[in-house]
């Protein structure tokens, strides 16, 4: 994990451009207003930015990032349509405040009790809107634990993290993360189940994987 003190936008972009699939870059001493030019420069390209109170880590997601994040979104919009709830996907969106001078972005995250106030807005801010109910994690390392004290500051209520094994969902009480069986926010679901029919989507493909899991919904 390279680490650097930042130099100019330009001599980072740069470095970028030769961060390795799984890698990360590390500067230290970012300015908030550093991190927004870099986020906007960074549009365009694959990659996760995480902020915390001047620490800047830029990551290249590897290829399974998006294969098992897809895959989660699909098992959500599934079970939503089961339970009749809405839900707002956004992606890998950027949450931040610039108060709290941190700001992360997940692999995926869903709108759900919040739904209907953030539908149709074309930009969510947090200093007014509410996080996103769920936050997920692809994480093949360690790594994505570390920002659990981003998303608390955030008021993230519910992070999913799944380590290419197990899927483990963390709920936020009193100001940090604790490990819960079942999701408070999708109840039916638990991390077990969700880790299930991900290893089932390695083995059987995407299709049946997601047809398995509507069968399981399905159930009385």
């Amino acid at each position: 994990m390279p680490s650097m003190s930042i130099p100019t936008a330009a001599e980072v972009l740069d470095a970028t451009e030769h961060l390795p699939y799984g890698a990360t870059l590390v500067l230290h001493q970012v300015s908030w207003d550093d991190y927004e030019l870099l986020l906007a420069e960074f549009a365009e390209r694959h990659l996760r930015v995480t902020y915390d109170e001047g620490t800047l880590e830029i990551m290249s997601p590897l290829s399974n990032h998006e294969i098992y994040g897809r895959f989660i979104d699909a098992l959500v919009m599934e079970a939503c349509d089961a339970f009749n709830l809405e839900v707002e996907s956004c992606g890998s969106t950027t949450w931040k405040r610039r108060v709290l001078r941190k700001g992360a972005e997940g692999d995926s995250c869903y709108y759900i009790k919040n739904a209907r106030r953030v539908i149709g807005k074309q930009k969510i801010d947090l200093e007014s809107d509410p996080p996103p109910d769920i936050v997920v994690e692809i994480d093949t390392t360690t790594k994505s634990l570390m920002k659990l004290s981003i998303y608390a500051a955030l008021l993230v209520q519910e992070v999913w993290r799944y380590d290419g094994r197990q899927m483990k969902i963390y709920e936020l009480k009193s100001g940090k993360y604790v490990e819960i069986s079942n999701s408070q926010t999708l109840p039916g679901l638990t991390g077990v189940i969700l880790g299930q029919f991900l290893e089932l989507m390695k083995s059987e493909g995407n299709t049946a994987a997601r047809h398995a899991f509507r069968r399981h919904l399905a159930k009385p």
